[in-house]
């Protein structure tokens, strides 16, 4: 099935991480993506044997140290709606290729610059990662337990969750500005702003006087009883999040707890951590299947903590797709998912300059074997 982005060309810059994210995103929903590989310099594609976040691209490869090289990027820009770049903020600008530029030759492009530290601002031209971005925001000092040190999400929330995936909706609403009369423009992606918006519920509770400055002494963030993690008899995990009062209250029938006093004042905050001591014990008295036995599907609010070997052959996900094998290997599948307009099955990532014949022609270009010859693409 062709997508919802069907008939949208976007031009990618290889990179690794959230801008990559977001062509992925946008090839999973049916635009075209074009990445551009560099040779003649350092490949900044994540060297893997599998690479969901390259799938369902096309590549070409080209030297940017030739000017021959910058040309023909630049006419792949002009031939496209949109196009993402993750560099540091003026490398695109010595190359050539900067906004500026590529606007005046193609005045309706959507330029997505993904960065951690933004466009502007003291720190725009320093290196950052993930820890470093949501570390500035606030957004990892909420991540951990009560006395321990601040832990890392992996790199989800700044790489992934505010920025590619915030790229790929700046992306797309550029691209219907344009469609209903706007110009082009750049879009300032930065982590620290992404991250910072990923918490906007959380600044919300803090004004409210709802959450405390602290790590691990809130209703989500490990503090509270009723929503957490809890290791079972043969050393498995499990997740309730029973906030809501009746949620609350069925936790606690099938843990057998009713008549249990303690557990009346549920927002007691100064209880907490007596109450979570009790349910560390009752939640080893079963294994994980017996616990998903009793609880899973019903309103507790329970999950198993899953490996990411288990995740896939879950019955609910195994029942709505949300796995999917590309190239023999496990990937999970696109989304938000479209009644009409349905994301098809990926692609497997092309090798470095796989697609060049194919790009060229799309862009009225005869001469990929002079090219080729000349050292411009590979």
């Amino acid at each position: 099935m062709p997508g919802p982005l069907e008939g949208i060309r976007i031009m990618e810059f290889a990179g690794i991480g959230p801008a990559p994210f977001c062509g992925m995103m946008l090839a999973d929903h049916g635009a075209e993506v074009i990445r551009i590989d560099r040779i003649g310099g350092p490949q900044r594609s994540v060297d893997l044997l599998v690479n969901p976040l390259a799938r369902s691209h096309k590549s070409i490869a080209i030297d940017m140290k030739k000017t021959e090289g910058v040309a023909l990027a630049r006419d792949v820009a002009k031939s496209s709606d949109g196009l993402i770049e993750g560099f540091r903020p003026g490398v695109m600008e010595r190359l050539g290729l900067g906004p500026d530029i590529l606007l005046k030759d193609n005045p309706k492009l959507v330029y997505g610059r993904m960065t951690g530290w933004g466009q502007t601002g003291p720190l725009a031209v320093a290196a950052g990662h993930d820890i470093n971005y949501i570390a500035l925001t606030g957004a990892l000092h909420t991540c951990g337990r009560d006395g321990a040190p601040p832990t890392p999400p992996v790199n989800y929330l700044g790489d992934f969750g505010g920025g590619g995936m915030l790229l790929a909706f700046g992306m797309a609403a550029g691209l219907l500005a344009v469609k209903n009369g706007a110009s082009g423009q750049v879009i300032d992606c930065a982590m620290t702003d992404g991250s910072a918006l990923l918490m906007a519920m959380t600044w919300g509770m803090l004004a409210s006087g709802q959450w405390k400055d602290e790590r691990g002494a809130n209703w989500l963030d490990t503090g509270s009883h009723f929503y957490d993690a809890y290791e079972t008899k043969d050393g498995r995990w499990v997740s309730i999040g029973s906030i809501e009062p009746q949620f609350y209250g069925l936790l606690r029938d099938k843990l057998g707890l009713a008549e249990d006093p303690d557990f009346d004042a549920q927002l007691d905050r100064e209880a907490w951590p007596h109450l979570k001591e009790k349910l560390k014990s009752v939640f080893k008295t079963k294994t994980r299947e017996e616990w998903c036995v009793l609880m899973e599907g019903s309103d507790v609010c329970f999950a198993p903590v899953l490996t990411l070997d288990e995740a896939p052959r879950h019955r609910h996900n195994a029942a709505r797709e949300t796995f999917v094998r590309v190239d023999g290997a496990v990937q999970p599948a696109p989304a938000p998912r479209y009644s009409a307009t349905p994301a098809g099955t990926p692609r497997a990532a092309p090798k470095a300059g796989a697609d060049a014949d194919a790009v060229l022609a799309s862009i009225g270009r005869k001469d990929a074997a002079a090219l080729r010859e000349a050292g411009v693409i590979g």
